[in-house]
């Protein structure tokens, strides 16, 4: 079965890291856009950071700039480094793909407002919750 599995995530204090991580099962992530999504309860979707499968080029949303990093590792797994965190941080995060936008800038993932019902693959979503 293809698929995107998600680990990583949890409880941390502010000023805490995390890592999560997204790989994929029965396909590769070469031709494919791939990004870390969250969504928080009463909120909507934001594309937090996306990376390029052609030249490695990534996006991040500005308030993650220089606390998140997203890497990518082989053929099948991307990361999501959380640094420095924040209470408003804390949400369900999503890993997803998606063929059509592997050929378009590396925001473009990150900017949709696709639903996650339309990516091609999509995680079961990982909680981060910052708190004291």
């Amino acid at each position: 079965q293809r698929q995107l599995v998600e680990s990583g995530g949890g409880f941390v204090q502010p000023g805490g890291s995390l890592n999560l991580s997204c790989a994929s099962s029965g396909f590769t992530l070469d031709h494919y856009a791939i990004g870390w999504f969250r969504q928080a309860p009463g909120k909507g979707r934001e594309g937090v950071a996306c990376i390029s499968t052609r030249d490695d080029s990534t996006f991040y949303r500005n308030s993650v700039k220089g606390r998140f990093t997203i890497s990518r590792t082989g053929g099948s797994t991307f990361s999501l480094h959380l640094n420095n965190l924040k209470p408003e941080d804390t949400a369900d995060y999503y890993c997803a793909a998606d063929w059509d936008f592997w050929s378009r800038p590396v925001e473009a993932l990150c900017t949709t407002r696709k639903a996650f019902s339309q990516f091609d693959f999509w995680g079961q979503g990982t909680q981060v919750n910052v708190s004291e």
